[in-house]
């Protein structure tokens, strides 16, 4: 096993530092966390993004709704993991000692109810992406009342909801799935990706089903929603409810603002604080910004009427998957083409940033100081969301995860807000040699190894989770590790500081790393804390008091996270 001086220092940490513990069995429910009420900013948010399916299963029974069979290739359909899941793991406190605070989750509405096979073998909707009906929480996931109680207890908890939604297309044609009427969708040509309309207006691959979102003709609703809604006795109420917001928007009735209407209402319903837009590219820029105004009106209508639940003031949220972006192309994203669009003038407040798992190869103080010029610079008051791995890139930082406490320190550390994917912090298996393409990806949620202190990449993975732990409280308590400006102070050992003002808010860290674990270690403070100001190291915990402008922690860890004691 090869180990960069990071990745070696970090190991040596745990193996002379910190003996295993036992983090898995958290079956107590823990009581929301007084942490939560930390000054929260998007620009520095730890965004855990899950697989509802595949996360946690709260009954441990496996449910198959809509005649769906187990019939699936490996890791292609349903494996039981639930809305249901999630809350559990939010009351465990599961999030909230990984300072989490906006959980992003999966489209939960209704899927297609029959399997695809399109060369990968049978497949399911398991994963949100082939919606059959926006209006309904998918039956294999749970209900609304299980809906509502997720977004309520992560609010106790401190933690924000980010919905995962899909404007770009619906779901596959199977043998019991109808096709939306042509005048809803196309089936060809297939995107070539050589300028805008080729991307744009075309389906993303053969046999998905591309909403016309340039239509501005009145539609009808598609026939198999009519049918479906009646069999349900709800088709009264939801055409009541579509009349009523064609009437007081003066939208026409065209395929796009029935999908605004209908993803505003999870907003409005259960207080979701935010979007994640899948496939942003592949849809006019123009869409998006009409969608933000009509999903802030929601989320507005709710914090009205739920003043004691919402967490803050801050407006609607909305971060985009705009495939291929990265943090240097700054503002305007070149498409398709070589034109170029800037997606934050539509609507997004971040975008996701493709190239941080390529970037996170370089030393620290390259990686850290080019996306702090950055972010302070051309990217002054946007923010971007940082990952190392995700449900359909299939070459992540570390797939092998050998790597998995350096990948830790470099995302939760990096400026920008960070997306931690489930199980990055436990090492999870993505890269299952049973399945097939992104499935690789898509593995269950690890709560076995954990409970039986399985080793991954030389180390125990519920240390990789202790160390994911602190890092992640650090940067959930101090704004400034996310979106304060980066400057170094030291190269041996290397130290450097994070500062912050704005929002009404100060703050000011210092970070040390890579040093050596056979000795006690003196940490330069100069310039940012002054003599005799009391210290706590929130890696090792201990406290030392700032003599001659430096502090020794008497901790032989590799790592200091400092700050004022509280």
């Amino acid at each position: 096993m090869k180990l960069t001086r990071l990745s070696l220092a970090l190991v040596l940490l745990f193996a002379t530092a910190i003996s295993p513990i036992a983090v898995a069995a958290e079956n107590v429910q823990a009581k929301p966390q007084i942490k939560a009420k930390a000054p929260f900013i998007w620009e520095n948010a730890t965004v855990y993004f899950l697989l509802t399916d595949r996360f946690y299963n709260a009954d441990s029974i496996s449910h198959l709704a809509y005649d769906r069979q187990q019939d699936a290739a490996p890791l292609r359909g349903f494996m039981g993991g639930n809305l249901a899941g999630i809350t559990a793991k939010i009351k465990q406190g599961y999030f909230n000692k990984l300072g989490v605070n906006a959980i992003w989750i999966t489209p939960p509405v209704e899927q297609i109810h029959g399997v695809t096979n399109e060369g990968a073998g049978n497949s399911y909707g398991f994963h949100g992406y082939w919606a059959a009906d926006f209006t309904q929480v998918d039956a294999n996931l749970g209900s609304a009342a299980d809906m509502r109680e997720l977004v309520d207890t992560a609010h106790a908890h401190g933690i924000r909801v980010l919905l995962d939604v899909v404007m770009n297309h619906v779901g596959r044609q199977t043998h019991i799935d109808a096709l939306w009427p042509d005048t809803w969708v196309r089936t060809e040509p297939v995107c070539t990706y050589k300028d805008i309309p080729s991307t744009v207006s075309c389906a993303l691959v053969k046999g998905l089903p591309d909403i016309r979102t340039e239509s501005n003709e009145d539609v009808d609703l598609p026939p198999s929603l009519a049918v479906k809604w009646k069999a349900e006795g709800r088709y009264e109420k939801e055409m009541q409810e579509l009349d009523a917001f064609f009437k007081r928007t003066g939208y026409p009735r065209a395929p796009r603002y029935y999908l605004m209407k209908w993803h505003a209402d999870w907003v409005r319903k259960y207080g979701l604080d935010g979007f994640r837009a899948d496939t942003v590219k592949h849809v006019e820029p123009e869409v998006w910004k009409e969608f933000k105004q009509v999903a802030s009106a929601a989320f507005e209508d709710w914090k009205r009427e739920h003043t004691t639940q919402k967490l803050g003031d801050e407006p609607f949220y909305m971060t985009a998957e705009v495939y291929g972006y990265s943090l240097d192309q700054g503002l305007d994203f070149v498409m398709d083409g070589g034109s170029k669009i800037n997606f934050y003038d539509h609507g997004f407040d971040s975008l996701i940033n493709f190239s941080f798992k390529n970037d996170a190869k370089k030393d620290p103080e390259s990686l850290f100081s080019h996306y702090s010029d950055q972010l302070n610079g051309i990217l002054r008051n946007h923010s971007i969301l940082n990952y190392v791995s995700s449900h359909d890139d299939l070459q992540p930082f570390d797939l092998e995860r050998q790597k998995a406490l350096e990948a830790g320190t470099k995302l939760l550390l990096s400026p920008g807000a960070a997306q931690i994917y489930y199980g990055d912090e436990t090492a999870r298996d993505i890269n299952v040699s049973i399945a097939e393409g992104d499935a690789k990806l898509r593995s269950m949620m690890n709560w076995d190894e954990l409970e039986n202190h399985t080793h991954r990449g030389g180390i125990v993975i519920t240390e990789v989770l202790a160390h994911w732990r602190k890092l992640g409280m650090f940067r959930h308590d101090h704004v400034a590790v996310g979106a304060g400006v980066h400057q170094k102070l030291s190269d041996h050992p290397y130290t450097f500081k994070r500062t912050y003002q704005g929002h009404g808010l100060t703050d000011k860290v210092v970070v040390a790393m890579d040093m050596p674990t056979s000795q006690f270690n003196t940490i330069s403070v100069q310039g940012v804390f002054k003599n005799g100001q009391k210290l706590r190291d929130y890696y090792s915990g201990n406290v030392a008091t700032v003599i001659g402008g430096k502090v020794n922690f008497h901790s032989k860890s590799a790592m200091a996270l400092i700050a004022l004691e509280q």
